[in-house]
């Protein structure tokens, strides 16, 4: 199922997008964004969720819908898929970063150059009540409230699909 939000717009629904996974008893609370446009990405997604879902570093808690959008920064390449994963982790900022990376690689992303097209993108939008800055991480994400990719999939989980 689909719905249109604009003529540049579509959430996607399927059976784990969006849900809830139930509550965890790890101690931090991190809010992914996912994203690709090499390939079948929606399948990638439902391949990536049933990973994380035996990953013992990780519970998944909720998914939201996936939204269609136009890329931006660099525009010659395909829409992209975006979603918002909640999960919880015992990892801290940095270790969590690095299993990231490694999950991005095992579902072959190359990283070739900024914006560049990819199979699929892990981002820390926020982890617990931390603030970030180093080289390697910012957390916040930067400019995470500027993207559509992020804040729609966002409401969707915290303040319902009906709203959006």
């Amino acid at each position: 199922m689909k719905r249109q939000l604009s003529p540049e717009l579509t959430l996607h629904f399927s059976r784990n997008f969006p849900a809830y996974f139930g509550g965890s008893h790890k101690r931090y609370r991190v809010t992914l964004g996912v994203g690709g446009n090499l390939g079948d990405v929606r399948r990638r997604f439902e391949r990536l969720l049933i990973y994380l879902r035996k990953d013992p570093v990780l519970d998944p808690v909720a998914s939201a819908p996936v939204l269609k959008n136009p890329p931006f920064g660099y525009l010659e390449q395909k829409d992209f898929y975006n979603t918002v994963l909640i999960v919880h982790t015992n990892l801290r900022p940095e270790p969590f970063l690095r299993h990231l990376l490694r999950i991005e690689k095992r579902f072959k992303r190359k990283r070739s150059f900024k914006n560049a097209p990819r199979s699929l993108d892990l981002d820390i939008i926020f982890f617990d009540k931390f603030s970030i800055e180093t080289k390697d991480l910012s957390v916040p994400h930067p400019r995470w409230s500027e993207r559509e990719s992020v804040v729609i999939p966002l409401r969707c989980i915290t303040d319902g699909i009906k709203n959006i």
